[in-house]
Formats: C-alpha cells, structure tokens, sequence
C-alpha cells in the first residue's frame, strides 16, 4: 500500500497531516497517519481517497473516547473532526443549535449560557469531549433524567460516508424535521456507520436555582426511598443512586442518593421539601447549593472518568438494569467500585480498580438475569482480549450487520469497533 500521509498530502493541505503521537491512542491503535480536515469537503475528499485505497478507518474528535469499544482489526487511518469546531447557526428564539461535530462541549456553554440556554448533556471527559463524539457513543450522562437521552435533542445530522458522499437528515426547526431518522441510528454507532460532521440540537432555558440533596444511608432504606421517589410526582433534573467507594469519595459514608431540582427558586424549593419529608429516620440527608451543587455532580464525573495523566488501567464498564434493581446490584459489587446509575433509566458506570475475565463475566451475569447489560468502555487489552466487549446477547444482531452493509459494504469504518465485531 501507499504510503498513506504521501498519498494524502494529494488531497489535502500538509498541515492537516499529523503523526499518531499527536494523540493520545491506545496501545493497539497504530495507524499510517492522523488526518485533521478543517472543512466537510476535506473531509469528504478524505473518505473518497481512503475508500479509492481501501483504507481502515476510526473517526473520533478530540479522542478522549478512543479507547471505547471493541480493539477493531487493524487501522490504517485516524480522522479526527476536531477542526470541524464551527458553530453554523444558534437559533436563539428557535432554541437550536448548529455546529460542526468537533465543536467542544465546553467552549459552546459559555456561548449558550450567554442567552440562559443550555445542551442538556452532561458526558464523560466534559473538558474534550466533542459533539460528535458525545453522539457516536450515545454519552448523555445525568441530565437524562429530566432532559431524555441524545437521540431526543438531537434534530439534524450531516455525515460523511465511507465514499465520501455527504448525506443529511433532520433539519434546524424542531417542528418541521423531515427525511429518514439518520440521527438515531448514528447515536451510539461508534463512528461505524459514517463520520458525522454537523449537528442540530435542541437547547433549553438555563433554570433560575439549582439545589441538590444528599441523601445517604443502608441498601434496604435507599431502595425504599428510590422506589417512593419514583412514585412521587417529583421531577428532579438528575437523580444518581452511587456506590459506598464512590459516596466516600465526596466524603460520605454509606450508599448515596443524589437529587437535583433546577427550576426557579419557589419551585425548588417546594421540590426539596418534599423529598425531604419522604426521608426516613434511618437516612441522612443534607441540602447543597451554589458552589457545593456544582462540585458534588463534578466530584463524581472526576472520579469515574479522571484527566489523562491521573489515568491507570483500571476498568470503566457501561451497565442497564431496570432501576429498581440498580441498589442490589450495587450492594453486590466487589469493596472499593466507584459506581453510579441513574435513576430513571437505569443505565450508568462502573469504575474497577482491577479485574478478571471471570469477574467481568460475573458481574455481567448480574446484569443480564436481569434484563440488562454490561459493556466494557475501558480496560487493559488483554482483557479486551480474553472477553466479549459488548456482550450483547439480544436478536438484533441480523439488523445491525444488514445496516452496516448497507452504509459500508467494505468494513472500512471502525472495523471492529461496535457490537459483534462490526
């Protein structure tokens, strides 16, 4: 094969070619070349070349969830969209936003916020994650509790397919969205189905006050409470139901329940009230605001996903369980897991500071007797190795190698990657 930077450099400018180490990839990636186009039809032009050449592909935009997923078979060549970082249009009476898929999550707050508008995702590595990047792997994080997860804000897609053909779906006015559903089928593919490109999202108003309660105390108590809550016509903005290592780390003791109300002062107010009221004598509960409000959700984001250079080869795993098992499960985890799930939906991140292959499957066993599941996000590579990364166990898996032959015949996007090898 040619060399792939020597061929690139026919397409694009030189300063979009970049060696590997100008990111941070895992061990097993070691690709020819690391490509940053800087418009879609750089990008575009990028994909005909690599397809032209049979190139194996990873997309990603900052790269801070390079690690995610299945090892793959082999890469020729990283795209990265973290260039792409233009806002194309923020509708502010719309309350849409329009952006390039390598726009960073935390540049855009501050833009939003500007006009009390706000993205209501919370996702791993807040810092770089990119918006691409925070679709591709489906990381809504705690604010679905009250917001829906991405495939409901999201309202407009443009990708890059594995030709370089440019599609669109969806559009920039939230009543008026038309062609076929594209954004939910690219949320969480993993770049395995095309590299997006541009994106619309539905914003919402930035809320007056924010107050959490802590509430901490037994397993038997907690799922009494959660359950109550549930029930209870109660709408908190972000509810975490979190380990005993995890509690401890934001200096707690026992398991915690953590209850975000945002709305204006009156209303929240009112909120915390009631959940305090539901609160037994054999729970603790504690009230946070301002400053403290902010760095409870950011303690437990910090400690389940740290910076780059606080990283070590631990295990972070993406579970699903109905929520109402989500307490036990917790209970029977090995002493020391950093652990949160949500809620409402169940779904949430395990942090282990080791594993096995058997623990994994133990633990995954747990969580399909009851109907849910077990992914691995992050792991050493002869783990990776020695388990099924996915796990998946369903009957979709037909679907998902049709569609993936219909969006890349050749396998040359994220080759496995995704579920099933795909």
């Amino acid at each position: 094969m040619a060399n792939v930077a020597e061929t690139l450099g026919e397409v694009v400018e030189r300063d979009c070619i970049l060696p590997p180490a100008s990111l941070h990839l895992p061990d097993y990636l070691t690709p020819a070349a690391v490509v940053c186009p800087a418009t879609e039809a750089e990008l575009s032009a990028i994909m005909a070349c690599a397809w032209k050449h049979s190139w194996r592909v990873i997309p990603c935009g900052s790269g801070s969830k390079l690690s995610w997923g299945g090892v793959g078979s082999g890469v020729d060549l990283v795209v990265s969209t973290a260039r792409l970082n233009q806002v194309i249009d923020h509708a502010v009476g719309d309350m849409t936003l329009t952006a390039q898929a390598g726009a960073k999550l935390a540049d855009l707050a501050p833009r939003l916020a500007q006009h009390n508008q706000f993205l209501s995702v919370d996702p791993a590595y807040p810092e770089r994650a990119t918006l691409g990047g925070i679709v591709a792997t489906a990381d809504t994080g705690s604010l679905r509790q009250r917001y829906g997860g991405l495939r409901d804000l999201l309202i407009g897609i443009s990708f890059v397919r594995f030709d370089g053909a440019i599609a669109k779906a969806g559009g920039r006015v939230v009543k008026n969205v038309a062609g076929y559903d594209l954004m939910k089928l690219l949320t969480g593919s993993y770049g395995s189905l095309g590299i997006i490109s541009q994106l619309t999202f539905r914003l919402y108003p930035g809320q007056d006050t924010s107050k959490t309660l802590v509430v901490i105390g037994a397993v038997g108590e907690m799922e009494a409470l959660l359950s109550a809550l549930r029930l209870s016509p109660l709408t908190p903005a972000a509810l975490d139901i979190l380990s005993p290592a995890l509690a401890n780390r934001l200096g707690y003791e026992g398991f915690a329940l953590i209850a975000r109300f945002q709305s204006i002062a009156p209303g929240v107010d009112e909120q915390v009230e009631s959940l305090l009221a539901m609160v037994g004598p054999a729970l603790s509960a504690q009230v946070l605001q301002g400053t403290e409000d902010e760095q409870v959700w950011a303690g437990v984001g910090a400690a389940l996903f740290p910076r780059f250079e606080e990283q070590n080869e631990a295990i972070v795993a993406k579970v699903g369980l109905p929520p109402a098992k989500a307490v036990t499960w917790l209970d029977q985890l090995p002493s020391g897991s950093l652990a949160r799930i949500h809620g409402g939906s169940g779904i949430g991140t395990v942090r282990l500071a080791a594993a096995t292959a058997d623990m994994v499957k133990e633990l995954r066993g747990g969580c399909t007797t009851n109907q849910g599941y077990f992914t691995l996000l992050e792991a050493p590579l002869s783990l990776k190795k020695s388990v099924d990364v996915w796990g998946y166990s369903g009957n979709a898996l037909g679907v998902m190698k049709a569609i993936k032959a219909q969006f890349d015949p050749h396998n040359c996007l994220s080759p496995g990657r995704f579920v099933g090898g795909l």
